[in-house]
């Protein structure tokens, strides 16, 4: 298990600073997901922002769910946070807090970017009995939970429907540290100088069941466009990769898709650089509908121009020019009315220069600066919530 000290603690910093930032309230984060994790540079960029006013740990989940559970209840035993703050449900951070907060009587903000049962019910990536204990985990996990915090706007009005209240703080982004670079030299290196790029960003999961996965509508669309100055770039890894690069040998546009695999964190600004027209495509359902998807926030901020399905977030920040409309969980008419889309940008090319706009829409709606704020007040509610019920119990 690896435990993140709170960011005060730094080489260089006195013993001074160290002993008031242990003064402060102590926050345990607990993430879903490895340091690597989307969760995890999340956890930590809220944390580093939330320095003056309490003392941040973090915990992150292993791969192993029993040892897991054991080494993050073993580490909140150890820190005795006022507040635990889980990032999204898991077996680890709910079963691990929800043991501590019964022992500790410690205030718990659980946080949750989807509709976990209705996605793997969509995917079909569990049976009956696997969507049951999902069931149970989400159950458990707002029954439990002080407060509850979601990443979506639709997604606090579909739990406000079922009785359950929750704080929005959406997917963010380090809004003046994630600025594009110079990708010149780049797109030379992948012979990319006198085309029109379109692309995405993401993890790619085959579902059998619904006979798809990310990334799908970009090689549809880039087979609409094969006679174009149009050229695809997946970045991203997963199972549905292969699926994807057999499709476009099927179609003979091999040489129009660069998949460039798994690109650390730390160099995306300088692949997001190669793309030219992001897409962001969540399906219209509930599984779509709440999700902000962490990879909005970084297009935005990187200035890329975007075509994004009319679903969830996007609805509400983007302009309607950068809307599409899509039906259903897998619209098979989708795909053409990107082409339209591109097509229309590449007989307007001055289209794209209207993208520097989501610099400033990325800054006043995702930005980190902003969220750690709402974090702040949400934990300094949860701790005051849980002094009272100490103080009404002595």
């Amino acid at each position: 298990m690896h435990t993140a000290i709170n960011a005060i603690n730094h080489k260089g910093k006195s013993d001074q600073v160290f002993r008031s930032a242990l003064q402060l309230p102590g926050v345990a984060f607990v993430v879903g997901g490895d340091r690597d994790s989307a969760m995890g540079f999340r956890a930590r960029a809220l944390a580093a922002r939330l320095t003056e006013n309490y003392n941040v740990q973090i915990a992150y989940r292993s791969r192993r769910k029993i040892i897991s559970i054991l080494k993050v209840f073993t580490f909140l035993a150890r820190v005795r946070p006022v507040a635990v703050y889980v990032f999204d449900i898991s077996y680890t951070g709910v079963i691990a807090s929800g043991c501590y907060k019964f022992i500790f009587r410690n205030g718990l903000i659980i946080e949750t970017g989807d509709a976990i049962v209705e996605l793997v019910r969509s995917t079909g990536s569990r049976g009956k009995f696997g969507i049951w204990l999902t069931s149970l985990l989400e159950n458990a996990a707002f029954h439990i939970a002080d407060r509850i915090v979601v990443r979506g706007s639709f997604h606090q009005g579909w739990l406000a429907q079922h009785g359950i209240d929750a704080d929005v703080i959406q997917d963010g982004v380090d809004a003046d540290g994630f600025t594009v670079e110079d990708a010149d030299e780049l797109r030379k290196r992948h012979g990319l100088e006198a085309v029109t790029t379109v692309g995405l960003v993401g993890s790619s999961i085959w579902s059998e069941k619904l006979q798809m996965c990310y990334g799908w509508e970009l090689v549809e669309t880039l087979r609409l466009l094969q006679d174009r100055p149009v050229k695809g770039i997946m970045i991203g890894s997963g199972s549905g990769i292969p699926h994807l690069k057999a499709r476009c040998r099927e179609y003979g546009i091999e040489n129009k898709i660069l998949f460039l695999g798994h690109v650390p964190f730390e160099r995306l600004p300088a692949y997001l650089g190669l793309i030219d027209i992001c897409l962001s495509t969540q399906t219209n359902d509930i599984v779509g509908k709440v999700r902000t998807t962490g990879k909005l926030p970084l297009y935005l901020a990187a200035g890329r121009y975007v075509l994004a399905s009319k679903v969830g977030e996007a609805e509400l920040i983007l302009e309607p020019e950068m809307l599409v409309e899509y039906e259903g969980v897998k619209d098979q008419g989708y795909p053409r009315k990107l082409k339209e889309r591109i097509e229309t940008i590449l007989d307007h090319p001055e289209m794209l220069e209207r993208s520097t706009h989501n610099i400033a829409v990325a800054k006043e709606n995702f930005d980190y600066a902003i969220l750690a704020e709402r974090m702040r007040k949400v934990i300094e509610a949860t701790i005051k919530k849980q002094r009272r019920g100490k103080s009404k119990e002595d």
